[in-house]
């Protein structure tokens, strides 16, 4: 079965973005025309379809990561800023625009909130899941192999086995406390 670790990720993203342009709920705002996309850029991004790309690099990396939140997301997508002869230093992407994506991604139904453990964000839905293994499927040529659910059941011989064999002790023996010898 192929996954997206398996797909070279600018192909998966490029091909991602033609298929989020598909979406009515993924439309760019006015305002991203204009902006930049973190405080460590110079100017606003040359590309026209730049927000589709960004909204495909922020899906893979919510499939990578799992529950993931905006604060992280600005983590992967800043960089270094150039501060002239000062010495250069890391800032994160734009919030806004991440957070905006976010929404209009858990609108179409692709994302969703949710909380593993202590760890709370938003992970993929199965539609979302789908929608990715369609696009590596495409570039890599091979169809997708789907898991059905079945329950094994176990034959009556070896249900009978295990409940005649008699449980292991684990560890070492220990002496019994009224067998102890003693030394001379």
């Amino acid at each position: 079965m192929t996954t997206i670790h398996e797909v070279n990720a600018d192909q998966l993203i490029k091909k991602a973005a033609e298929e989020l342009k598909k979406l009515p709920e993924l439309k760019p705002p006015r305002w991203a025309a204009f902006v930049k996309t973190g405080m460590h850029k110079e100017r606003p991004p040359v590309d026209p379809d730049w927000w589709y790309i960004r909204a495909a690099a922020v899906l893979r990396k919510i499939a990578l990561l799992g529950p993931v939140g905006v604060s992280k997301l600005r983590t992967k997508f800043g960089g270094r800023k150039r501060r002239g002869h000062k010495p250069e230093h890391f800032y994160k992407g734009s919030g806004n625009i991440i957070r905006k994506i976010l929404q209009a991604l858990e609108k179409a139904g692709l994302i969703k909130q949710a909380q593993k453990g202590v760890h709370k964000g938003r992970i993929l839905t199965v539609k979302g899941n789908s929608f990715l293994l369609n696009i590596v499927s495409q570039i890599t040529g091979k169809p997708i192999a789907r898991k059905e659910k079945k329950k094994k059941e176990k034959p009556e011989k070896e249900k009978a086995e295990k409940e005649e064999k008699p449980k292991k002790k684990r560890g070492r023996p220990r002496k019994k406390k009224g067998t102890e010898e003693k030394k001379s």
